[in-house]
């Protein structure tokens, strides 16, 4: 169970946040910025997501049931949410988003990019929260799992880290075809989780 949990939640989390997908984000809000600036911009940014998620997995379930929502329905709602993210992945909507998000802060002149967007909601978006509550409540009480799900946010975050560090020489390895290649595919994978979430959540409910 913890191998297979792992891998799940691995390829869940790395496809919601996607931080090879966000190079073009950071790259154009932190345009102008010295280095050492875009670094620290960088570290705040994977740490306060870090924190977000970490909040989510350890809390998200308390939280839903004192709401008075049932796992099951959550996972359905939960699924759907992120079959709508694929589906603007695979479509090309999400990178328009992003870009747009971007400028907005660029104009505005932001004075924490790190926060917002960057942070919120471009790494612990609605789509990873949601992901990771809905992970979290199939570690349950399983400490070992639980810790392997907090494991798997640190590995992601800490790869969105070193991403945002060599953003310059991704954008530049990759190229426009290739970003627009790896969001396709990365959304096709995204949807078929997403389908398996709500899958989940409807089973539950009929036993």
């Amino acid at each position: 169970m913890p191998l297979d949990f792992v891998i799940s939640a691995l390829v869940t989390l790395l496809v919601v946040v996607d931080p090879v997908g966000l190079v073009p984000a950071f790259i154009a809000m932190t345009e102008g910025l010295p280095a050492a600036a875009r670094r620290q911009v960088a570290i705040r940014a994977s740490a306060i997501a870090f924190c977000i998620l970490l909040g989510s997995a350890l809390i998200g379930d308390w939280l839903l049931k004192h709401l008075g929502i049932g796992l099951p329905a959550f996972r359905i709602a939960g699924g759907l949410l992120l079959f709508s993210i694929a589906s603007e992945m695979v479509f090309g909507l999400r990178v328009e988003r992003e870009a747009r998000t971007a400028e907005q802060a660029v104009h505005e002149r932001v004075r924490n990019l790190a926060a917002f967007p960057l942070a919120i909601p471009l790494l612990a978006g609605p789509g990873a929260i949601t992901a990771v509550i809905l992970l979290a409540g199939r570690a349950r009480d399983n400490i070992v799992t639980l810790g392997s799900l907090l494991t798997v946010i640190l590995l992601v975050m800490l790869a969105s880290l070193l991403v945002f560090l060599i953003a310059d020489r991704i954008a530049k390895l990759m190229g426009i075809t290739g970003n627009i290649v790896l969001s396709r595919l990365l959304g096709v994978i995204l949807a078929a989780l997403a389908v398996q979430f709500v899958l989940d959540g409807v089973k539950a409910v009929w036993m």
